[in-house]
């Protein structure tokens, strides 16, 4: 158990990557803005840039990870990261600065689904949910790091840029601009630290059993399941069953996921990985600050930090719970307690009267609610929903629908909040996750405590 434990926790630093650049936006929104003279729909391209590059990510994830090996991929997405990382941080301007963020924007979705599927892949069935919880956990912890790291490198910036005009603000040394009059170059760059560490590691662990399999490398296939399954016995009867599901076919195609049952499942999938972007995650994590700002809060940002504690801490219960109490109860509990606290925090806005302490308590409730439920249960499931030989493509599909949501939201939340007002960009969000809860109670299995192949055949008798 430990080995695999092992493999998954380097697989997972993907996540801490994933999280940091994501949410590390955050904090240098308003100064971009300031800088380059950015308007609404400006600020939100400079946010949503990132996620274009995640949406060809993932177009091309499953196809790489397929063709390549996931071990590969995943190496492929830390150098993706790298440059994005080096490159914004010595940009010399706005277009190098987009192209930079869309670098790692691609990296963001290429390990948003290889990263899953090889946790998957070498966990056994009973603890397979609360392996691949790893990644979420790992995503909360580059959240978290991101918000620190903001608000440690704003703390200790020099804020006056009205002090030096554009000409002497280029004379500066760089890492004088780095943590001063443009901060931001700063909070982006850290992420190389990150990185370096996932770049190494990554060296250290076997390519995914299950692929071996599926490109007919049994013998490479059972030297890896023999550090994770107890006797040759059970190693072999893993290999048997692998086999079995996939049936004697060695390529998939994209043609492949219209088979009756799978077809229905990669639908579904697509279905709440785009609802759930509409849920106000992502609005959260990308203008929290703002937010907090519009709502008469004195230090945004540290508010911000408080937001990814909840959400880390929250998504640690989600891990040692998610096999115990099931997937789909997780969520029905969730997103209830999600719509709740969405319209208290709308009703704040609406009133006007409430002291901020109301505020703050229903936004840290909803960030537990939702790291309680879709953040720790939506990888999981979209790890878990597909047979082997389809799994790389049919995850890209359902990733590109998630990701295409949260571009959606990472652009249209400036102007929702300019032209809805907060309240009813917050009332849209608790509205949106009714159509989640039905799909989720209608038409998605529960999936706790079995194995892939048994879920590969639940879809296709149904």
């Amino acid at each position: 158990m430990g080995y695999v434990v092992f493999l998954s926790v380097v697989a997972a630093i993907g996540g801490i990557l994933f999280g940091y650049d994501t949410a590390v936006i955050s904090g240098t929104t308003d100064i971009v803005a300031t800088q380059f003279a950015l308007s609404e729909m400006a600020k939100g391209w400079y946010v949503g840039c990132a996620l274009i590059g995640s949406i060809i990510g993932v177009l091309v994830a499953g196809v790489m990870s397929d063709f390549l090996g996931r071990k590969k991929t995943m190496l492929i997405s830390a150098l993706m990261f790298s440059v994005s990382a080096i490159g914004c941080a010595v940009c010399s301007g706005m277009t190098d600065l987009v192209v930079y963020r869309m670098i790692g924007g691609f990296g963001i979705g290429v390990v948003s689904i290889v990263s899953p599927i090889y946790i998957s892949e070498v966990a056994v069935p009973e603890k397979r949910g609360t392996l691949v919880s790893l990644y979420q956990l790992a995503i909360t912890v580059g959240f978290l790091l991101a918000y620190l790291i903001n608000y440690l490198v704003l703390k200790g910036a020099d804020l006056s840029l009205a002090d030096a005009d554009s000409a002497a603000r280029a004379s500066e040394q760089l890492t004088s601009r780095m943590f001063n009059s443009e901060y931001w170059r700063g909070m982006l760059g850290y992420e190389t630290i990150p990185d370096l560490l996932f770049l190494v590691v990554i060296f250290f662990i076997p390519e995914s059993p299950r692929w071996l399999i599926v490109k007919g490398r049994e013998r490479d296939a059972f030297r890896v399941l023999s550090r994770i399954y107890p006797s040759e016995n059970a190693v072999r009867d893993q290999i048997a069953l692998t086999k079995n599901s996939i049936a004697g076919e060695v390529k998939s195609s994209l043609s492949d996921i219209f088979e009756k049952g799978i077809f229905k499942a990669v639908l579904i999938g697509s279905a709440i990985a785009i609802l759930g972007q509409f849920m106000g995650v992502n609005a959260v994590l990308y203008y929290g600050p703002e937010i907090f700002k519009n709502a008469g809060f004195e230090n945004p940002l540290f508010s911000t930090v408080l937001v990814g504690v909840v959400n880390m801490l929250t998504t640690v219960i989600a891990l040692l719970i998610i096999d115990k109490v099931g997937r789909k109860q997780l969520v029905w509990w969730g997103v209830s307690g999600m719509i709740v606290c969405l319209v208290c925090i709308g009703l704040y806005f609406v009133l006007g009267t409430l002291p901020n302490w109301f505020m703050l308590t229903f936004f840290l409730l909803y960030v537990f609610c939702t790291a309680i439920s879709i953040s720790a249960v939506v990888f999981v499931l979209l790890s878990e929903m597909y047979p082997n030989r389809v799994r790389g493509t049919a995850m890209s599909v359902a990733g590109l629908f998630l990701w295409v949501g949260t571009y959606l939201i990472g652009q249209l939340t400036p102007w929702m909040l300019a032209h809805l007002t907060p309240a009813g960009t917050f009332f849209l969000f608790a509205l949106m996750c009714l159509p989640y809860l039905f799909i989720m109670w209608k038409w998605v299995p529960e999936t706790t405590g079995k194995s892939l192949e048994e879920i590969e055949a639940w879809w296709k008798k149904h």
